[in-house]
């Protein structure tokens, strides 16, 4: 970056006598700047000319000439920063920002939250951490699988927060009546964000390679085949009904790229750049649905943003925007909700771990003051009994007699908030004569984790979004931790339930099926939730339309900022 590298120069200049006047000769600077005679004279002319500094040369070779500051390096680097973000040139912004995280929150405060820049309504987000790529398939992170969602379009998606799918590339569908063939009409006016026309037989490409990964091939185990019946209709072919295919289809991980072009989809928005530090999506203009009332969204990634005021918190809720430094007071919170999703804790009953036992360390968690030993003063989390509302947990009798295991391994991935949790955990069955070895896998997930096998408690996150019951079941069904944690004809008979269960065509006898499932493993001592997440998202005055979805985040398609008075 040309700027940036001026900008170091001018500092090596200055930094001697921090901005006194100086007396030095052209070969002096040189070394200084690290650069020839002929290139610190280009320089020194350059920033003359920008009014930065005064050189008055001296004629003859070795004379010392004299070197007058006019602007402080700190001070240039500002006026080039807001002059970056005032030109729309994101990246060498954040660049320049780099130089200053100390000063980044006052640099950088006039330019989030909602602005027209250049006639365009354009929104930008501060947050604190680089995503992921959007591979196919099944993604860790809440935020990465918001995004895939406004990126990629579906043959069906879930509308705003219900429960139901709807149709997407899909105009409608219908299902025989032996559930064994189901018939996507696809939209006749599709178009990819590079602008070619949308060919059905690209979304069979599309949909048999994600039928190909593991994972999706455990959520579709039920498809034989999909069949381009009609240059207009996808049918599918399933060797036992599932009536649980259309949620299966409008999930997020399910939404379908071009077969040749990953990162290019159909969805609201297009990805137009994908860097670590910034993320910019721009409105689809060829899009099939509403079309949004923003032209752009940026993810501005910004660590040093989010390093004061957050305590132990994992920082699960997203800051959406910020105003003006004199507008702070009035950044108003504008919707809340508690998540469905949950931290949880299963355990693997064994020669080492009986019902009994399992039930006890239960009802330690739950009876004493465990939970509430964690961050609840942040308002970000809450202390549940219920996996979903009416869900309750077991209760049992005062087991206090029940001798626990001399030794018992736990293992835990994200959230932060789980570190608290194992610590209080480990200190608490120390008192009951109980060695807890504590093992913590560094990711969201249990994917690519080694020692599952060894751990008799794991703990960890399920996130729910659309469709609760839905989302158990493919918790269920696709998970790593399962297989894990029950004994193999345990494992066979939990599958083979969730086939008998998707075979019912009444979605309330899905929902009562996947209920009696989950009682079952709470009852048993296999599962119990820990707390929930206390969603929120703030906003400043003029940006509208924000409201709190099932992740957390909102329909970007529904956020909108006023027009500019002239």
């Amino acid at each position: 970056m040309r700027q940036l590298n001026r900008l170091n120069q001018y500092h090596r200049l200055w930094l001697p006598s921090e901005g006194a006047p100086q007396r030095a000769t052209i070969t002096e600077l040189a070394s200084r700047c690290f650069c020839s005679e002929r290139h610190v004279r280009t320089l020194l002319r350059q920033a003359q000319d920008a009014g930065w500094l005064s050189w008055h040369a001296q004629s003859g070779r070795g004379k010392r000439g004299e070197l007058i500051f006019h602007v402080t390096p700190d001070s240039l680097r500002n006026a080039m920063m807001e002059e970056a973000l005032k030109s729309g040139q994101q990246h060498n912004a954040l660049e320049l920002a780099q130089l200053a995280p100390g000063e980044l929150r006052t640099l950088l405060h006039p330019f989030l939250g909602g602005h027209w820049q250049n006639d365009t309504p354009t929104l930008r987000i501060p947050y604190y951490r680089s995503l992921d790529p959007l591979e196919p398939g099944f993604l860790p992170g809440r935020a990465e699988q918001h995004l895939a969602g406004h990126v990629f379009s579906g043959l069906t998606r879930f509308k705003g927060n219900s429960n139901e799918p709807t149709g997407d590339l899909a105009h409608h569908w219908e299902v025989s009546p032996d559930g064994l063939r189901w018939h996507f009409y696809i939209r006749s006016t599709l178009h990819w964000h590079n602008g070619d026309k949308i060919e059905t037989v690209q979304l069979q490409q599309a949909l048999m390679a994600l039928l190909a990964l593991p994972a999706l091939r455990k959520l579709f185990q039920s498809v034989l085949r999909i069949d381009v019946t009609h240059p207009q209709c996808l049918t599918f072919i399933l060797h036992q009904p599932d009536y649980w295919l259309a949620h299966r289809l409008a999930t997020y991980c399910s939404r379908l790229a071009h077969p040749d072009q990953p990162m290019t989809g159909s969805g609201p928005f297009r990805l137009s750049a994908f860097d670590p530090d910034l993320v910019r999506l721009e409105s689809h203009e060829q899009y099939h649905l509403s079309h949004p009332l923003l032209k752009a969204i940026e993810y501005w990634i910004t660590p040093t943003l989010f390093d004061y005021g957050l305590g132990t918190s994992c920082r699960h809720p997203v800051q959406i925007a910020i105003g003006e430094p004199d507008e702070l007071e009035s950044l108003r919170q504008v919707s809340n909700s508690i998540s469905l999703g949950f931290c949880y804790l299963t355990l693997k009953q064994s020669v080492r771990l009986s019902e009994m036992q399992a039930q006890r360390l239960i009802n330690i968690i739950h009876l004493s003051a465990l939970l509430h030993t964690l961050p609840l003063n942040e308002g970000l989390i809450t202390p549940t009994e219920e996996l979903l509302p009416g869900w309750k947990i077991p209760q049992w009798p005062d087991l206090t007699e029940v001798a626990l295991p001399d030794k018992l391994t736990l293992i835990y991935h994200l959230p932060v908030e789980l570190h608290t949790m194992a610590d209080q955990l480990k200190q608490y069955l120390a008192k009951q004569d109980c060695d807890l070895t504590v093992i913590f896998h560094d990711a969201k997930t249990w994917d690519g984790c080694q020692r599952l096998a060894d751990a008799d408690i794991m703990m960890g996150d399920r996130l729910i979004g659309e469709a609760p019951e839905y989302t158990l079941e493919q918790w269920l069904r696709c998970d790593t931790l399962w297989p894990h944690l029950l004994s193999a004809s345990q494992y066979a008979h939990l599958q083979a339930t969730l086939d008998a269960v998707q075979t019912q065509a009444d979605e309330l006898v899905r929902h009562a099926g996947l209920k009696a499932i989950f009682t079952r493993l709470m009852e048993n001592a296999v599962l119990t939730p820990l707390f929930n997440y206390q969603y929120q998202i703030s906003a400043p005055p003029g940006v509208n339309g924000i409201r709190l979805n099932t992740r957390g985040w909102f329909d970007f398609t529904e956020a909108w900022i006023p027009a500019p008075k002239s």
